[in-house]
């Protein structure tokens, strides 16, 4: 019996997880975009500090290797690495073009007759 409320309970919770989310904004949106560029662009750095730190590591071996009498292999040439440069973000030209001036929306009911109740 205490399975079943469990499982009962368990597929309630599922349920109300799986409700429909309303649509992100657009500044939700662009957030969400500026947070994605910078992830890529750590990803960038790190790539760099690894490719730093390697080049590192094989010079200090074939440098003690060399001072040990040691026979090695020719180092293979790698390409550079590629230093990514500071963050800079420019959020996409085409949303913020197409975007343009918004007419605002007519309103309902004038101010006035609000004023006008309170005559009474």
């Amino acid at each position: 019996m205490k399975n079943i409320l469990i499982l009962v309970a368990a597929l309630a919770v599922l349920n109300t997880a799986a409700a429909k989310l309303p649509a992100p904004s657009d500044e939700a949106k662009a957030k969400a975009a500026e947070a994605a560029a910078k992830a890529g662009h750590g990803n960038k750095v790190a790539a760099y500090q690894l490719c730093k730190s390697m080049d590192k590591t094989a010079a200090s071996y074939y440098k003690s290797a060399k001072a040990a009498g040691k026979e090695t292999r020719p180092p293979v040439e790698t390409p550079a690495c590629a230093d990514p440069g500071p963050f800079v973000y420019t959020p996409p030209a085409a949303a913020t073009a197409s975007a343009g001036p918004v007419a605002a929306p007519a309103a309902a009911a004038p101010a006035a007759p609000a004023a006008s109740a309170k005559k009474s």
